[in-house]
């Protein structure tokens, strides 16, 4: 039955490839993959395809990468590898009525969050600011609504104190991968859950904006450091220094007691040693352990202070 189930796949970056790889290794039919279209990297703006699309044409599939799939072209491009399941993971874009409507077995999504919370687009991120120590990936149909779609299943995944976006990304990646593997089957033998969402429940996480990534040193250490490494590896956090941007890419996990608030404003450098740069915070203080001046490089925090640009008593805004 697998190689008669004719699957349409939509993804986009790295979380979505075992997803993909998972359904090409148990053997179903993948007719197609939809991704974002290429965009350029770095500085010098070369045009670079979505993990995605590359893993589709490592296995010769065929791939569309339409600007926008709400479009009667793109629809009417899709209906003709007449899907009867399409399985979605962090595609990136809202998909139409149209495209809900068009498979037999409906559209499924591979969500990085335990629904009903943290529906949207930035789950694993908002996840991490918040200082959540557990999350996981729920299987669910797509409905019109974002991420409100009936729960087919849930896996849970703890969040280890020192996990950031990436590592966390990278976990539920293999869940969801593993959890598709486990109710597919299910699913299309008519045995699969479905279970509503409490919209009471629900919390929604927006993606990420340039205020988010800004630090506030007001705040307590374990909220500036769930700040730092919900941000890694994707924007980063920053700071200002000398009005320019600061990024901060790692910071030391305080520990339960470490430093104390003391009379200097919060922001404030106390210490550069080869350890890091010690920063006053709202509560007490944190290091930060791997830095990137404007301009610069990502660099450890301990070999930037050796430079002997930054002193202690500089405020950072």
């Amino acid at each position: 039955m697998k190689d008669e189930i004719r699957i349409v796949f939509m993804g986009t970056p790295d979380f979505a490839v075992p997803s993909l790889e998972a359904l090409l290794e148990d053997g179903y039919n993948v007719v197609g993959v939809v991704t974002q279209p290429d965009k350029p990297q770095g500085r010098k703006k070369i045009m670079t395809p979505p993990p995605v699309k590359e893993a589709a044409v490592q296995h010769g599939l065929p791939v569309m990468q339409p600007q926008r799939l709400r479009l009667p072209e793109a629809v009417a491009e899709l209906a003709q590898w007449k899907p009867d399941v399409i399985v979605t993971a962090a595609y990136g874009q809202i998909l139409p009525k149209a495209v809900l409507d068009m498979p037999q077995f409906g559209c499924l999504n591979v969500h990085g969050s335990l629904l009903p919370r943290y529906r949207g687009g930035a789950p694993i991120q908002r996840s991490i600011i918040n200082g959540e120590t557990l999350t996981g990936v729920t299987l669910m149909y797509m409905a019109e609504g974002l991420d409100t779609g009936d729960m087919i299943a849930k896996v849970e995944v703890p969040i280890e104190p020192e996990d950031t976006s990436g590592t966390v990304f990278a976990k539920l990646s293999l869940a969801g991968a593993q959890l598709l593997r486990e109710q597919l089957p299910l699913l299309l033998a008519g045995k699969a859950g479905r279970t509503p969402q409490n919209d009471d429940e629900a919390t929604y996480a927006s993606n990420l904006t340039r205020e988010d990534e800004k630090i506030d040193w007001q705040h307590s250490s374990q909220a500036i450091y769930n700040r730092i490494r919900g941000l890694v590896p994707f924007s980063g956090a920053f700071t200002l220094w000398d009005g320019n941007v600061f990024k901060i890419w790692a910071a030391k996990r305080p520990e339960a007691g470490q430093g104390s608030a003391g009379g200097e404003t919060p922001g404030t450098v106390l210490k550069l040693t080869d350890e890091g740069i010690e920063v006053r915070t709202g509560d007490g203080s944190l290091w930060l352990t791997e830095v990137q001046p404007a301009g610069k490089k990502v660099m450890a925090a301990g070999q930037f202070g050796r430079g002997g640009q930054m002193k202690p008593g500089t405020v950072l805004a």
